[in-house]
């Protein structure tokens, strides 16, 4: 079934008599997220991503010229090898966020909803003469998001592999990439497998049938958001507007190389990491379970009666209770008493710091092995 806002599915595993379908098309749930939750986590679960985008990189030169426009290291990504990057404006502002791949012949970049046509036409309008070729394949592919370190049985003959590589990205987040900057020294992603496999379009009506048989376990994306969030791994459709800069999410961490040569934005992003602090800061709530209500994007986050900030994203995680993503200001105390009011609820929420007050101004600070342990002087 359909909530209120949902437009007509476009996918096959939405049409399963158990999803609850939303306004993006597909499932955000088949029956008990709580269950689907669990299926997700250990790796029996599969989720049905088809309403984001894929695109298509081939050419000689894609490595090195997608390395001079994006935050990311690329130049020398071998086939096989998974990434995540940032574009930015010049003024180091958040526009596109990629997971990337390299097959060897191609690089293929797996982009949030809505987002393909818009990134398509600005790297087409940025080729001029490079040997490249940049085509939007959402329409013929799809992504489908699982758990696991090798591909799930139900997906192995219908991943994509024309290289004799998987078109299949292992999400990055479980580590601090090369060249990455990590600002907490505890992180909840040390466990974090998620990845995401490519498959034809038309194969979605195969694991739709396999699902309506019980061959294949499904999870809807409230499955997936759930697990997101106690991962503290951000979206750039939910957590990032206009201002968003990627020290304010922890991106250092995943998507920006900070001693690889120039790219669009690269000085703001030395400048805010050397020597000045990032405006706002992305924190985690562990929110009071007695409220029946779940926040929603936007919701304000309040200190006594200021607004300090506001919620990104909120779930019901299986064994957390209600959570949430929040912005606030760089300079609301990581021990101020914060409350979320939602649809006329007051909501006791607890602050966790995954981006600290001081985070920046770490051109004096001496590095030591383990990044995040550095304690940083205002």
């Amino acid at each position: 079934m359909a909530d209120a806002s949902s437009s007509a599915s476009s996918s096959p595993l939405a049409e399963l008599p158990a999803a609850i379908v939303g306004s993006t098309g597909v499932a955000r749930a088949y029956g008990n997220t709580f269950s689907e939750q669990r299926a997700l986590s250990t790796g029996t679960a599969l989720v049905d991503l088809s309403h984001r985008g894929v695109i298509q990189l081939s050419g000689s030169e894609r490595l090195s010229w997608l390395d001079s426009l994006l935050s990311q290291r690329l130049d020398s990504l071998k086939a096989g090898q998974s990434s995540e990057a940032l574009l930015l404006d010049p003024h180091g502002h958040l526009q596109h966020a990629m997971r990337i791949l390299e097959d060897g012949e191609n690089t293929w970049l797996l982009v949030d909803e809505d987002r393909a046509p818009a990134l398509t036409a600005w790297l087409i309008k940025m080729r001029f003469m490079k040997q490249v070729e940049i085509v939007d394949r959402s329409e013929e592919l799809a992504t489908i998001g699982y758990f696991a370190d090798s591909i799930p049985e139900p997906l192995q003959s219908l991943v994509l592999n024309h290289t004799g590589t998987p078109v299949v990205w292992q999400d990055t987040w479980n580590q601090v990439s090369e060249g990455g900057w990590q600002y907490s020294a505890e992180h909840p992603a040390s466990q974090w497998n998620y990845a995401e496999a490519v498959i034809p379009r038309e194969a979605l009506t195969t694991l739709a049938q396999a699902a309506a048989t019980g061959d294949v376990i499904l999870a809807g994306t409230d499955a997936l958001e759930a697990l997101r969030i106690a991962a503290w791994r951000p979206r750039i459709t939910t957590e990032a507007d206009e201002n968003a800069l990627p020290h304010e999410f922890d991106w250092l961490r995943s998507a920006v190389h900070l001693n690889k040569g120039c790219y669009r934005g690269q000085e703001t992003v030395a400048k805010v990491h050397n020597l000045g602090h990032p405006p706002r800061r992305l924190v985690f709530l562990s929110l009071d379970g007695v409220a029946e209500v779940l926040p929603v994007t936007g919701d304000p986050v309040m200190h006594g009666e200021n607004e300090v900030g506001h919620i990104t994203a909120a779930a019901r995680h299986y064994e957390e209770g209600m959570i949430a993503l929040a912005i606030l200001k760089r300079n609301t105390s990581v021990d101020a008493m914060l409350n979320v009011h939602s649809q006329g609820e007051v909501i006791p929420a607890t602050q966790v710091v995954i981006v600290p007050p001081e985070a920046g101004r770490t051109a004096n600070v001496p590095r030591l092995p383990r990044l995040g342990a550095v304690k940083r002087e205002s």
